[in-house]
């Protein structure tokens, strides 16, 4: 039996199903990657940075035909001592490449590094794949280690990577668990022997189709499913996801299955204003209740942020939501006319963040409404600006005080509509409050459409030329004023509601 290639990330796709390994082969087209940009760029920022962790180090660039990089591996093996960075190793068709190894006189010390704040199972799975294959080869393998963020370093003037970096050893583990793999390899290849491109395998979606990953052959594997089925029904909690394969496993799957099943009022109700496409539920009462509260001036307001692994301002954690930029749409007072303010940062002010608090602050002197969609993330974006400037402090926590969510009627459910599909998210409710109106559609948006969008368009800002920034900059600024016109809007409708 000729053995199928596996390097250490196809190995890891295998622990999470091995049909991902056949599609990946056979039918590749059908996947539809999932959004890991941001993810990727971490792990290669962190990945570099790492190489430095133990001083001066060989780095083995990516060939193509791997066999030169282990070439050049051995060649380095044998002037120890040393660090090589991705050093290369195959064995009977198992390949890894070492992010770091640490080679001694007497033997190697691995060490892979990931972006993450926490150690999950598939990191051990893939440092242990790696000690598999470099033990079978005879190499004496002294410590295999894991290298992971710290995500309580505080970022000072000079970035620190011993306090930036936490290393846990995990070579028991990994010794532990050779016999495991050897089978496991064993049975990918059986498996792989077993299915041809004519002979797809019989293997069923479940709880591991998203767990360690996202996998990119969800649309292709649930393709036969009715619309709307389970897995679009809004359940909340912890064990949502396992509720869900619990009644597709027992067959339940359409929303005529569901309906009197025991999901929960919430999804229940979601089911049954789709099947019977009910009339809103508008509670007028609580809607009234948000307006009475509501104080002039009144400040509808967003930010968009951004996040690294490798914190790059003084003062900042790893993965801690930088705010660059703010909508604000401004009422003075009853019946006067709409004003609107923005800020955003300019891609080299290392000192963005405390601009960004000066400007909110100076466009929103008053005591009035602060109206936000989601009141668990300005306000802790204020918090943490107010901890790195503390003489800004007073006037965050005045801005908190003034806080009113806009997100907790359609997340309670006092205002609910079929369109919105079990979602309180905006991007749900606007289209749902106001349907087939252009103004509001995210889709027509030139340049960015969601969050996730604007944060990594703003980071591309350094690498373009001054015309590209101004249509980029025009495309956040967009963008970001309609997420606060959008708040307006759901104002105007809880007016109209409530006759006003």
């Amino acid at each position: 039996m000729n053995n199928v290639y596996l390097s250490k990330s196809r190995y890891c796709k295998c622990i999470q199903c091995k049909k991902i390994l056949w599609l990946k082969k056979y039918k590749p087209d059908v996947a539809i990657p999932s959004e890991k940009d941001a993810i990727f760029e971490n792990g290669n920022k962190v990945g570099e940075l790492a190489k430095g962790l133990f001083g001066k180090y060989e780095d083995i660039k990516f060939n193509e035909n791997l066999n030169i990089m282990i070439e050049k591996t051995k060649k380095l093996l044998k002037d120890k001592p040393n660090i090589i960075t991705e050093a290369s190793f195959n064995f009977d068709n198992n390949f890894c490449s070492v992010d770091i190894l640490k080679n001694d006189i007497d033997g190697v010390e691995i060490y892979e590094v990931k972006s993450s704040t926490k150690i999950h199972d598939i990191y051990i799975d893939d440092i242990s794949y790696q000690y598999y294959v470099l033990s079978k080869l005879g190499i004496n393998i002294k410590k295999a280690s894991l290298v992971y963020i710290n995500n309580e370093y505080v970022r000072q003037k000079n970035l620190e990577l011993d306090k930036l970096f936490k290393i846990e050893d995990l070579t028991d583990i990994a010794i532990s668990k050779k016999d495991e793999i050897e089978a496991k390899i064993i049975d990918f290849n059986k498996f792989m022997e077993e299915h041809d491109e004519y002979n797809e395998p019989d293997i069923d979606i479940g709880m591991k189709c998203k767990d360690p990953y996202l996998c990119d052959f969800w649309d292709y594997c649930t393709k036969d499913l009715p619309k709307p089925n389970i897995f679009d029904v809004s359940i909340l909690g912890n064990k949502a996801r396992k509720i869900k394969y619990e009644k597709y496993y027992e067959g339940k799957v359409s929303f005529e299955d569901l309906q009197y099943e025991d999901l929960g009022p919430r999804a229940l109700e979601q089911i049954e204003f789709e099947l019977n496409n009910l009339e809103p539920k508008i509670d007028k009462n609580a809607i009234k209740s948000i307006l009475d509260s509501l104080k002039y001036p009144l400040y509808f307001i967003d930010y968009e942020t951004y996040q690294t692994a490798i914190p790059e301002i003084v003062g900042t954690k790893p993965y801690q939501q930088l705010p660059f930029q703010y909508s604000l749409h401004i009422i003075k007072e009853k019946g006067a006319p709409m004003e609107h303010k923005e800020f955003l940062a300019e891609i080299d002010d290392k000192d963005f963040i405390r601009h960004f608090a000066e400007s909110m602050i100076k466009d929103m002197p008053e005591n009035g409404s602060v109206i936000i969609y989601n009141k668990s993330f300005e306000p802790a974006r204020n918090n943490e600006i107010a901890r790195m400037y503390p003489d800004l402090k007073d006037e965050l926590e005045r801005i908190n005080n003034n806080i009113v969510d806009f997100l907790e009627p359609f997340q309670q459910r006092k205002y609910y509509t079929k369109e919105m599909h079990g979602s309180a998210s905006i991007k749900a409710v606007l289209p749902a409050l106001y349907p087939n109106d252009p103004e509001l559609d995210y889709h027509n948006l030139p340049v960015v459409h969601n969050g996730k969008e604007a944060s990594e368009t703003f980071l591309s800002l350094k690498n373009k030329t001054k015309e590209e920034q101004e249509e980029i900059r025009h495309g956040l600024l967009v963008y970001c004023e309609l997420d606060t016109y959008a708040m307006v809007k759901i104002w105007e409708k809880f007016k109209e509601i409530v006759g006003e």
